[in-house]
């Protein structure tokens, strides 16, 4: 069985981000990078089933500019078996990374692909739907716990009404939560091993992929600043503020 898992290079999510004086985005110059939270927990999660013993082979994935082999090298260092880098400079948008996924699953022939549910960049939670609905495999998102038992999966999935679980048929797409495990630290000598090995290089041309945005930004802003608080004196006056100012009630 093999484990295809997407990987996004992000801005750290320590990182306090600063809007650009023109507002066409986010600056990223001189700022930490590294692995989309959810997409490491995803390799952790593959990496789990291949010690397991249920999967045979890790294969991490990574759209975007040179820089990104580091996201993948993380990867690696915490337990793919190779890396895979699909590399342009042009803004990728979700639906161009599903193409360029589906270029690739259509090679590998993964039985599963599992990955972050979204970018903590943009948030937008729709690659994985997306890939889904491309290669019309089964999805399961927001995954708490995942079983890959013979040509299925069961899904736990956090849903606002409390969790759902799911038997899918394999090959399938699973997006994970935050609680679906919790992350190993890559010691020195696993990052060490990562550094050799495989990792392949390719273009969204040699996939045949046409990545061009569909989507235009118009501006980036930060959000208001929030105004002070204020004392009242009694309950009465508390109403009657939000009611009369705040317009909440």
């Amino acid at each position: 069985m093999k484990i295809l898992v997407p990987v996004k290079r992000v801005v750290d999510y320590n990182v306090k981000v600063r809007v650009k004086a023109d507002g066409t985005g986010v600056d990223i110059a001189n700022v930490k990078m590294s692995m989309n939270p959810f997409d490491e927990i995803a390799v952790e999660e593959a990496v789990r089933l291949r010690e397991a013993g249920i999967a045979t082979e890790v294969v991490a994935v990574s759209c975007g500019v040179t820089a990104c082999q580091e996201t993948l090298r993380a990867a690696m260092a915490i337990g793919a078996d190779r890396g895979i880098l699909v590399e342009t400079d042009v803004e990728l948008q979700p639906l161009a990374v599903a193409k360029l996924l589906k270029a690739l699953c259509d090679k590998e022939q993964p039985t599963v692909v599992i990955g972050g549910k979204q970018a903590i960049d943009d948030d937008s939670n729709q690659t994985g739907q997306m890939l889904a609905a491309l290669m019309g495999w089964p999805q399961a998102t927001f995954a708490s716990k995942v079983t890959l038992g013979d040509g299925v999966a069961t899904v736990m999935r956090e849903i606002d009404g409390g969790l759902e679980t799911l038997e899918i048929k394999l090959p399938a797409v699973v997006t994970t939560d935050l609680r679906l495990n919790e992350p190993r630290y890559a010691t020195l000598p696993n990052i060490m091993k990562a550094k050799k090995k495989p990792l392949d290089t390719v273009k969204p041309a040699d996939l045949g992929v046409d990545i061009a945005p569909r989507l235009a930004t118009l501006k980036v802003a930060e959000p208001p600043k929030r105004s002070a608080g204020v004392r009242v004196a009694d309950v009465a006056q508390l109403v009657d503020k939000l009611k009369n100012e705040a317009k909440v009630i």
